[in-house]
Parts: C-alpha cells; sequence; structure tokens
C-alpha cells in the first residue's frame, strides 16, 4: 500500500510556504586544508523562518 501523500504534487511554492511557517535550520562546516594545516574554516548555523505579527522579528524592541 502506498502513502497517499507519495502520489500527491506539491508546488515549489507550497514547499517553501510549509518551510518557512515552521522554520528551517541550516548548519554546516567547511575546512581550507592544506598539508594537514587548516588555513580557513566557516562554521554556517543559520535559522529561516518566517515574521509575522503573531510571531515577531527578534531584533525589533518591543513596544
Amino acid at each position: 500500500m502506498t502513502s497517499p501523500l507519495a502520489q500527491r504534487e506539491l508546488a515549489l511554492v507550497d514547499l517553501l510556504d510549509r518551510l518557512l511557517a515552521g522554520g528551517v535550520v541550516i548548519a554546516g562546516d567547511l575546512t581550507l586544508r592544506i598539508a594537514d594545516v587548516d588555513l580557513v574554516r566557516i562554521d554556517l548555523n543559520a535559522l529561516i523562518s518566517s515574521v509575522n505579527a503573531e510571531v515577531p522579528s527578534p531584533f525589533e524592541e518591543p513596544l
């Protein structure tokens, strides 16, 4: 038996809307190394989410 969601088509806009409504966390590490010497290290941590009146921006001062 297949899942009902397996045959359902989902537009990219709908997928982005669902992801932003719940929030997305992106995390990663990148290291540039030559001869076992770390030259550059980049750590990425990002939270992508929508902001509306019910969930205000964390960067604004409360009124």
